[in-house]
């Protein structure tokens, strides 16, 4: 579905953020990018959705590759006709305007009405708490509503790949998991899901293949059940917090080894 290769990013000709990264996507799959702030993973969605421009960003090296199509610095409108969907962190809804209109604003893309009939039935179908809603001012809904009209918002595009980043920032327990849970659901009806996620634990358990991203490389890749129990992983995202990076705890590792 999706294939990053070699990708270079930089940021006003002199930051360079991404080096060398190269992930892939499967078709109906979840794959998720684990990294702590800065690591490069918000650039990584901007560099394949066509929105490195407005942050003074430019691809130097590497391709991108949706199916067939090449889309390495294609502009975010055809990006979005050619099947890919993005949710950026923050929710970002249209706050002055009802959740119905929101709902019909992601779908400007699509010229079919009985297929944008469609796909809000769908959305509908997926949060019923929207449907609900559908007359409420998008910006008096609480922050799991806001989010959840976000994703619904993308969807409505009815893409063939979702990017969503961080989707469970700043949300309760309860709704993490449901948070997880649409997006298993989202993925079964058909949808590959490019997952950017902090929460280790929430994304591993539900992707199928995962990807670590440190200072704008991979660092570590392979099955999510396998990174879910590497004692490195577990260690520097479910651990005490004390290694700085997750180079550090492979490092640490190293040495204690040694040592003994």
């Amino acid at each position: 579905m999706l294939a990053v290769s070699n990708l270079e990013v930089v940021y006003d000709d002199v930051v360079l953020v991404l080096r060398g990264l190269s992930l892939d996507v499967p078709d109906e799959s979840v794959v998720a990018v684990l990294g702590a702030n800065g690591a490069g993973k918000t650039t990584l969605l901007r560099a394949v959705t066509g929105l490195l421009g407005p942050h003074r960003g430019k691809i130097t090296k590497g391709t991108v590759r949706l199916a067939d199509d090449d889309i390495t610095g294609a502009d975010p409108a055809s990006i979005v006709r050619k099947g890919i969907a993005q949710v950026l962190e923050g929710r970002r809804v249209f706050a002055e305007i009802t959740v119905d209109e929101n709902l019909r604003a992601g779908a400007y893309t699509r010229r079919s009405r009985a297929e944008v009939k469609e796909s809000y039935a769908r959305v509908l179908d997926l949060f019923p708490v929207l449907a609900q809603r559908r007359k409420s001012i998008a910006g008096y809904l609480s922050g799991g509503e806001q989010q959840m009209l976000a994703i619904g918002r993308a969807l409505m595009a009815s893409p063939k790949l979702l990017l969503l980043d961080e989707p469970s920032l700043g949300l309760a327990p309860r709704l993490v998991e449901q948070v997880r849970d649409i997006v298993v659901q989202i993925n079964q009806q058909g949808t590959s899901v490019l997952l950017i996620e902090q929460n280790a634990v929430m994304a591993l358990a539900i992707a199928d293949v995962g990807y670590v991203l440190e200072n704008g490389k991979v660092v570590k890749d392979g099955l999510a059940a396998d990174l879910l129990a590497d004692e490195d992983i577990r260690e520097f995202y479910l651990g005490s917090g004390e290694r700085r990076s997750f180079a550090d705890v492979k490092s640490y590792r190293r040495r204690k080894r040694w040592s003994a």
